[in-house]
């Protein structure tokens, strides 16, 4: 029997997650993870579009203006494709647009990853200030993507866990396979969720990270 004032174990686990909750932030982190090639890009610009559109609608709905109001803000990736072949990825600012490649078989440099050199300069002289500016002005923070070329730089991955320590609701593509520290910090958030796309929900996962996300803001 319990009586009453005293916690049973569902209550205890459950005052544990309130806590863990209160600690960590309420703005879920979502990480959108996959093979190569799977679609996380996709994936992501469909929850962006989605995000924007509809928080746009509402802000509008409220006869506000939307002068002073940044929606999402951070970086995304983008291959680079020469002859038909991946040639390199370059890291595009979503808000100015301006872009750097961050990686390219042509680069000649001693840090090099799957044949593709790394140009980390060039790589943070978009993504950092990108990344900065979603933690300062952007309601969502995006970042695409955490994988094998961004996490070698340092700068990099110290603007990340600096986003990530932010109670903003955040979303990122991930790379599946990487042992990094950082995308092992990452999987392991309390206030994350990480999602795995797949041939077979490739079409419904934008929704569910959408509603996911909408939950909390």
């Amino acid at each position: 029997m319990v009586h009453r004032g005293e916690l049973t174990w569902d209550g205890y686990a459950r005052s544990i997650v309130r806590r863990r909750r209160l600690r960590m932030g309420v703005h879920p982190k979502i990480g959108i993870t996959g093979l190569p090639r799977s679609g996380k890009s996709a994936v992501m610009q469909k929850v962006v579009e989605m995000l924007v559109n509809e928080r746009t609608n509402e802000i509008r709905a409220r006869g506000e203006s939307m002068v002073d109001v940044l929606i999402i803000a951070g970086m995304r990736t983008e291959p680079l494709i020469e002859d038909g072949e991946r040639k390199g990825y370059r890291c595009i600012d979503i808000v100015t647009q301006e872009e750097a490649v961050m990686a390219h078989k042509d680069i000649d440099s001693r840090n090099r990853v799957f044949g593709f050199g790394i140009d980390t300069e060039s790589m943070n002289s978009v993504a950092i200030p990108a990344i900065q500016h979603a933690m300062d002005k952007a309601e969502v923070i995006v970042i695409d993507e955490i994988g094998k070329f961004s996490v070698e730089s340092e700068e990099f991955v110290k603007i990340v866990r600096a986003a990530l320590e932010l109670d903003k609701p955040t979303v990122m593509t991930l790379a599946k396979k990487s042992r990094h520290p950082l995308l092992q910090d990452i999987r392991r958030r309390d206030d994350g969720r990480i999602l795995e796309v797949t041939p077979v929900n490739r079409a419904l996962l934008p929704y569910k990270i959408h509603k996911l996300m909408r939950e909390t803001f």
